[in-house]
């Protein structure tokens, strides 16, 4: 098959900014009682930060929540980490191993999605398996195709990857990845457009697209169609050693409050879906009844950090080739942050 290249769309600068930000100030730029907390986009992976705010969880721990930038991609998350304009990125456990590689004192703090949250979308018109197809036939006919993606070294591209490797290919030459960030309109407009022919996005970008009827779900780890990665950490929240000493009691409250939110998830469904609307505004009410049960069997009781299903985590990377090496459990995780 020819080969086929990866398109980039003006995100190439934030490998390098990662890169640049290893020789950078590591320690926090903001005073006392102040976290930023920078995060990719508004994937159901960081509600339990928007229901931490609304409840005034933070607030309650003392905690003033200064700027919380959405950033586009986990390079970017982990490059502001880096040079100090925030203190917590939220972001995808790739994000925090990429981190992990130019700085051993990167630390993940909190659970926030214990099933990979990443769908494989594709039009109504899609001509491939059914939906009943095993999944090798599934992962076939993505070969050859335009693929939208956030953005490189993401775990949307690392979804791609793995699927494609799972049959024996290559996905950056048997198919056309496409950089497309992380705002959701821009997703599903591409869909919808033919600009491509398959998303691997983020949720909620499928549900969205099911309730305009501009895709459907083709494969979802979340659902069960990626044995390999069921139960796998993914959506975490993440610092460094440095950040952390300067600023411990100030995390211990956020996880702290962090807890109540992710509780409140489960405790209170008919609370939950009225700040789910919120989160996800002009969201249609047939995507918050579809995320609804998704979120109660995704989002963990807990903040911290399940040992099994880091390693299922981990496993899932090496295999895929996204990381060569991984973090032991114990090296990354504080031991206060265990579970």
């Amino acid at each position: 098959m020819t080969s086929r290249r990866t398109v980039l769309t003006g995100l190439l600068a934030a490998p390098f900014a990662l890169a640049a930000a290893g020789c950078a100030q590591r320690e926090s730029t903001t005073p006392a009682g102040v976290l930023n907390v920078g995060q990719i986009s508004d994937s159901v992976a960081f509600f339990p930060l928007f229901v931490a705010e609304k409840k005034g969880y933070f607030t309650d721990e003392g905690i003033t929540l200064g700027d919380r930038p959405r950033l586009g991609t986990g390079a970017k998350v982990a490059a502001a980490l880096k040079s100090g304009s925030i203190d917590i990125g939220a972001g995808v456990l790739t994000d925090a191993f990429n981190l992990a590689k130019i700085d051993d004192g990167t630390r993940i703090v909190s659970s926030l999605v214990t099933e990979y949250y990443v769908d494989i979308v594709v039009p109504p018109g899609f001509v491939g398996p059914g939906d009943d197809a095993s999944l090798s036939r599934k992962a076939k006919a993505l070969v050859g195709r335009t693929i939208g993606i956030t953005g490189p070294a993401s775990g949307t591209e690392a979804l791609v990857k793995y699927l494609f490797g799972s049959i024996g290919r290559n996905a950056a030459t048997d198919s056309t990845l496409v950089n497309l960030g992380g705002v959701a309109t821009a997703a599903i407009g591409a869909l919808k457009s033919g600009r491509v022919d398959v998303l691997a996005f983020f949720q909620p970008i499928a549900q969205q697209a099911e309730a305009t009827g501009v895709g459907r779900t083709y494969i979802s780890p979340a659902r069960g169609d990626v044995p390999s990665l069921r139960g796998a950490l993914h959506g975490v929240l993440f610092s460094t050693r440095k950040l952390l000493d300067r600023k411990r009691k100030e995390i211990v409250g956020f996880q702290r409050a962090m807890r109540r939110a992710l509780t409140n998830v489960h405790d209170d469904p008919r609370g939950t879906r009225d700040l789910l609307g919120q989160y996800l505004r002009n969201s249609k009410p047939k995507t918050l009844d579809a995320l609804m049960p998704i979120l109660a069997k995704e989002i963990p009781a807990s903040p911290a950090i399940d040992e099994k299903a880091y390693r299922t985590a981990v496993r899932f990377h090496l295999d895929s080739g996204l990381v060569r090496k991984a973090p032991a459990y114990a090296d990354v995780i504080p031991e206060a942050f265990r579970h």
